[in-house]
């Protein structure tokens, strides 16, 4: 019996050891898992590094999994979210066991490879990463796959018809890529599909009727693409389908009555900014188990189903910015009817043809609601008192409409809410001071009313208040001085009220501060000292008050302010010479009779006597300029004649009929400006002017930069002009043909560029100023979107293909000048940046560290640059889209009409797409119409809508959800092409150039 037991237990450890060391070493595997590794260049987790090495059996290595029944074949590579960068290697196509490849979340680049030999394979997800190129049509031999997952990436192209031969898979993502073409009929072949999401892409023409044989699908997403045409009547046969998601297309066409019978399951429809039209269909009650229901931005008419009462899971109702109508207690009747939705939590009904007075009814609403969205209606009358029962509260907008009576009695309710916006109504009696109550106020909006009597103390007390607007009121007495409790204030409005007293000494204990508008009071005393200390402030308006003193020096230290009105005070003393001073389109200062001094462009009197700090000043500063002009001198030779000896063929190869373009001297210049007469004054600049001339000896029109050293920073704006324009040479992008640096006939320092002469000015001359009543001198669209893609050209070369990264940092209509033929130039390179290895730019005066301060033009500096300490390439792109948006409404950023919360991107992002038709620049109206007549319509829209997508996704918030300037370049081209212009036509604005070409 021993004998026995010995024998089993001496059998069976040998069994374990058999069952170990038959796994035998796969060298195929092996070999295309070190492949992999070699191409992975970045491996900040060491998950590779530490793992993956030969010492070890390979199905060992970290995320790799073997089965030991297909003789230790790997059959997964799980390496998700690893911080991985490189490319893949096409090596992984050998691993043809493999059913689960899961490389999501990591920083792979380049091309998907062919995967065509892993027909065993079930999961491919490549997701999260920066693939680009086309999907390869190879990976419909990946016969058994059950889900792709390659969303969230770069890919481009079309989307293969043949990924329809897929017929087993269950879950589609190719969503948040640059996919365009259509989408393929033959993908309604896959009908096991449960998910399916093509969002965020700009494909376009109509939606396959073939996507409604999808029996099993519960998610269906096609939202932000350019998708056009009506949606198919088979869609809304997908009995369990559980989501629809369609929103941001260009879709068409009424839905159908019965469009809710069969979607039993529905929970999720987003149809939101299309060109629906018609009516609501009362059948959307059927689909009993909705919960969020968004059809904005629209052009549905009618009245609003009371039949929406019958959804009892109903947690969102979104109709705003449509043309709903509600009349009279009849048509109100929907809102009585949502009382028994019980779970919802918003309302928004923004924007529409709503009238007469809200009905009590409203307070019934479930206490639950937290987004309670009516303004931009017809609404009149008192706001209901009861509205205060809605405790849920987190944001009432009642804004934009008639409304009139005082917010007392109710307001003080509301314990939750964050977001309250009442401006532009009738309403009237003083502010409660029951405001102090809402501890958890974030943004109060109150201006354009008739509110009188005093501004509260308590509005001091909310704690997260951020932005406070009271302006175009009747409010009086002076500032509380509990407004500086205030600590994380970033608006401050208060104009055109009758406030008096002093501005608050401590409002500096805001020092998040963005803006302050104080216009159009009777305030007076001096500016306090200590505003100097808001090192955020943008916006300071303090114009039309009963100001006194002088102008507090510290305001020239905010580097980020960029507007400075004080005009209309009684300020007086000399004008401050620092930081926004020397910015003479920023400041406003007239009607203050006793100023006197600043800069010259600020055309003010001399100031009688200096003071002994200003001699020494003066003495210290015409020391200064000549070392610094000597410097500069020493610099630039450097650069031009001794860095390269190269350089000059370089430079001669610039230089019209291909002769070596003569040195000239100050004499040369003051003769070919006339003496810099103002008869040849093209512009003038932070730094300097710009004159036309003509040099004698090359007998060619120039353009001269004269720098005013006299400025701080003059210098290095030449500088880096120099450095940025030496290396690089595009057919966009104004050519340099010399520099003059010498002194004067005073002895004074002076420098100068030669530029080639641009005949037809600068775009903002031919958008803002030569339309006026001359329609053969206005922009065609043609023409306007050649320049737009010969700026982004040459932005593209700048960010990508002249050695290190150049960043232009002041790109504006001002600085893209036209030729003969109107191809755009861009220009200007004074404060361009060389990106040197991701090195932080300080927002400061230039010191010994070798900072720098990042300027630009107000309405052109993308947001990010208030609180970074870095330039960007996102930042130029920013710049770029803010121009472009320009270019197809007629409107600068800083147009009046853009004030508030409204600057020209929520503008164009509220009207887009619905209402784009009506804000474009009035020419391009009437070009449009003229198409129209042959048949040109869809085609001017289609490329309009193109053309603002690429706006809009240049000018997101955050920069990295920007496109790149090849992406922007890739788009434009493809729009132009849509539009038939394959080059610029010659003819300025004939109406024949639109044919295409």
């Amino acid at each position: 019996m021993l004998m026995l037991l010995a024998i089993l237990l001496v059998t069976s450890h040998g069994v374990g050891n058999i069952s170990c060391s038959t796994v035998p070493e796969n060298s195929t595997d092996s070999l295309a898992l070190l492949d992999f590794k070699a191409a992975i260049t970045n491996d900040p987790s060491g998950s590779l590094m530490s793992s993956w090495n030969t010492s070890i059996h390979c199905c060992k290595w970290r995320g790799v999994t073997c089965n030991s029944k297909n003789h230790g074949r790997v059959t997964a590579l799980n390496l998700t979210g690893q911080g991985l960068s490189g490319s893949i290697s096409p090596s992984v196509g050998n691993l043809t066991f493999l059913h689960t490849l899961d490389l999501s979340t990591n920083h792979f680049s380049g091309q998907i490879p062919h995967l065509n030999n892993l027909q065993k394979m079930q999961i491919l997800n490549l997701s999260y990463n920066s693939l680009d190129g086309v999907i390869p049509n190879t990976l419909t031999n990946c016969s058994n796959l059950k889900q792709l997952h390659l969303n969230h990436n770069l890919l481009n192209g079309a989307i293969p018809r043949e990924i329809g031969l897929l017929e087993k898979l269950v879950f589609f993502a190719l969503n948040n890529n640059n996919l365009t073409g259509t989408i393929p009929p033959t993908l309604g072949n896959i009908t096991h599909i449960e998910e399916f999401f093509l969002q965020e892409n700009q494909l376009e023409g109509t939606i396959p009727g073939e996507l409604g044989q999808f029996s099993n699908i519960s998610m269906l997403d096609l939202g932000g693409n350019n998708l056009s045409g009506t949606i198919p009547a088979s869609l809304f046969n997908l009995s369990l389908l559980q989501g629809l998601d369609l929103h941001a297309n260009q879709l068409s066409g009424s839905l159908p009555s019965n469009m809710g019978d069969r979607l039993f399951n529905l929970q999720r429809l987003y149809l939101g900014e299309n060109w629906l039209e018609g009516r609501i269909p009362d059948s959307l009650c059927n689909a009993s188990m909705l919960q969020q229901l968004v059809l904005q931005s629209n052009n549905f008419t009618g009245q609003i189903p009371g039949s929406f009462g019958k959804l009892s899971s109903l947690s969102t109702l979104d109709l705003g910015l449509n043309m709903l109508e509600a009349k009279d207690s009849e048509s109100w009747e929907f809102l009585h009817a949502l009382e028994n939705c019980s779970a919802l939590k918003v309302l928004a009904l923004s924007n529409n043809q709503l009238q007469g007075v809200i009905p009590n009814s409203v307070g019934n609403l479930s206490s639950s609601l937290q987004y309670l969205i009516l303004g931009g209606n017809k609404l009149s009358g008192t706001i209901p008192p009861n509205i205060g029962k809605l405790s849920g509260l987190v944001q009432l907008s009642l804004d934009e409409s008639s409304l009139t009576g005082s917010i007392d009695g109710w307001l003080g309710d509301l314990k939750n809410l964050q977001y309250l916006n009442l401006r532009k109504n009738n309403l009237s009696g003083p502010i409660p001071p029951s405001t102090g109550n809402l501890t958890w106020l974030v943004e109060l909006f109150l201006d354009n009313n008739g509110f009188e009597g005093p501004m509260p103390s308590s509005l001091g007390t909310p704690p997260l208040l951020l932005k406070l607007n009271l302006s175009h009121n009747n409010l009086e007495g002076s500032i509380p001085l509990e407004i500086s409790n205030l600590k994380q204030l970033i608006n401050l409005e208060l104009a055109s009220n009758k406030l008096t007293g002093e501005i608050p000494d401590d409002l500096a204990l805001c020092r998040n501060l963005v803006t302050i508008n104080m216009e159009r009071n009777f305030i007076a005393g001096n500016i306090p000292e200590s505003v100097g200390n808001l090192e955020n402030l943008n916006k300071l308006n303090l114009a039309h008050n009963n100001l006194s003193g002088t102008i507090p020096t510290a305001l020239g230290n905010l580097q980020l302010l960029n507007m400075l009105d004080l005009s209309y005070n009684d300020l007086q003393g000399e004008i401050p010479m620092d930081g926004i001073f020397r910015n003479v389109s920023s400041v406003y200062l007239d009607g203050n009779m006793d100023l006197c001094g600043g800069a010259f462009d600020l055309h003010m009197p001399s100031c009688p006597s200096f003071s002994q700090r200003i001699e020494s000043k003066c003495t210290w500063f015409n020391i200064f300029i000549p070392i610094v002009g000597f410097m500069s001198l020493i610099m630039f030779i450097y650069v031009i004649f001794f860095e390269k000896k190269t350089s000059r063929t370089s430079y001669t190869s610039m230089l019209s009929f291909g002769k070596k373009f003569p040195r000239i001297s100050y004499k040369d210049v003051a003769e070919a400006t006339r003496n810099f007469s103002e008869l040849n004054l093209i512009g003038r600049g932070s730094y300097g002017s710009v004159y036309r001339g003509k040099l004698t000896q090359a007998k060619i029109q120039v353009a001269i930069k004269v720098f005013d050293l006299g400025i701080q920073c003059a210098d290095r704006s030449f500088l880096s002009e120099c450095e940025a324009l030496r290396a690089i040479k595009h057919r966009n992008i104004v050519p340099i043909l010399t520099a003059c640096t010498t002194i004067d006939n005073k002895g004074n320092d002076f420098v100068a560029l030669v530029y080639e002469f641009m005949p037809n000015g600068n775009l903002d001359t031919w958008l803002h100023h030569r339309c006026a009543g001359v329609a053969p001198e206005c922009l065609t669209l043609a023409q306007r979107i050649s320049i737009a893609v010969g700026i982004a050209d040459a932005l593209a070369y700048l960010h990508n293909d002249c050695g290190r990264p150049i960043i232009h940092c002041d790109l504006k209509p001002t600085n893209i000048l036209l030729d003969d033929d109107m191809n755009a130039h861009l220009g200007d390179f004074g404060i361009s940046r060389l990106l040197r290895d991701s090195t932080p730019i300080n927002l400061g005066h230039s010191g010994s560290n070798g900072s720098v301060t990042i300027k630009g033009t107000i309405g052109y500096i993308p947001p990010e640059y208030a609180q970074s300490v870095h330039a960007s390439t996102s930042g130029d792109v920013y710049s770029f889209g803010i121009i472009l948006l320009e270019m197809l409404i007629g409107k600068r950023p800083t147009d009046s009409m853009f004030e508030g919360e409204m600057n020209i991107v929520s503008f164009v992002e509220k009207n887009f797409p619905k209402q784009m038709s009506h804000i474009i620049d009035a020419h391009l109206q009437e070009e449009s119409m003229l198409l129209a007549r042959v048949e040109r319509g869809n085609e001017v829209r289609r490329c309009l809508m193109s053309l603002v997508g690429v706006a809009l996704s240049c000018t997101r918030l955050l920069p990295s959800e920007r496109m790149n300037m090849r992406q922007v370049t890739a788009n434009l081209n493809a729009a132009r092409r849509s539009y038939g212009i394959q080059q610029l036509p010659n003819a300025r604005a004939d109406h024949s150039s639109l044919e295409p070409v």
